[in-house]
């Protein structure tokens, strides 16, 4: 028996992993449930002026610190408490603010290259990857970068041909090969949520 059960879930921009995230941690209860974002392990830009730290692509895979989340999971399984750094999307840096993960029976690693790494592969129990149609996806990308991050509809849309789109393609998509487990259509629902959590949490039970 696992002390830890390392869920990975991955998919597009606005396909409904940050959804899925949630509804595990909501029904599983805090303390059984963790999660971590691969967009808190973007690399520092301080080193870069606010106009340079915009045109840096963040859907590129060298865009995330993978060897430091890696490390902290590792020390999760180990049953250390990490402090995750914290992403300040409106001024593309970090904050500087960590926030404390502790060690519980499950942990979900959420974000759009979380199956993509080799190094956290093998880390994984469960490998989760939600899929929806570019067009969706789209929307709610763009209703959530104007409200929570404080951007123009204009610069949604031109990083979204630009950089999204393109590195979804890429680099994203292939990814859902290594799944144990695919959502279609941005179909998350609670039933799959709990499915899903049953399984993880049977496994850490004697």
């Amino acid at each position: 028996m696992k002390s830890m059960y390392l869920i990975g879930i991955a998919g597009g921009s606005g396909s409904g992993k940050t959804t899925l995230a949630e509804m595990l941690v909501k029904l599983g209860g805090s303390n059984k449930v963790s999660c971590i974002q691969t967009d808190w392990y973007y690399r520092a830009q301080d080193h870069l002026p606010l106009k340079e730290r915009d045109k840096v692509n963040y859907d590129h895979p060298d865009a995330v610190e993978a060897s430091l989340l890696c490390t902290d999971l590792c020390r999760l399984m180990e049953g250390q408490s990490v402090e995750c750094p914290q992403y300040d999307f409106t001024v593309h840096t970090r904050s500087g603010v960590t926030k404390t993960i502790k060690p519980s029976p499950v942990v979900i690693v959420e974000g759009i290259l979380a199956l993509y790494y080799e190094k956290l592969l093998p880390l994984y129990d469960l490998k989760v990857f939600v899929s929806a149609p570019d067009e969706l996806r789209f929307k709610r990308r763009l209703a959530r970068d104007v409200t929570e991050r404080g951007r123009t509809p204009e610069s949604v849309k031109k990083q979204w041909q630009e950089t999204v789109l393109p590195m979804h393609q890429e680099f994203c998509e292939p990814s859902r090969t290594v799944a144990d487990f695919i959502i279609p259509d941005g179909f998350v629902n609670e039933p799959i949520a709990k499915e899903i959590l049953d399984k993880a949490l049977a496994a850490n039970t004697p």
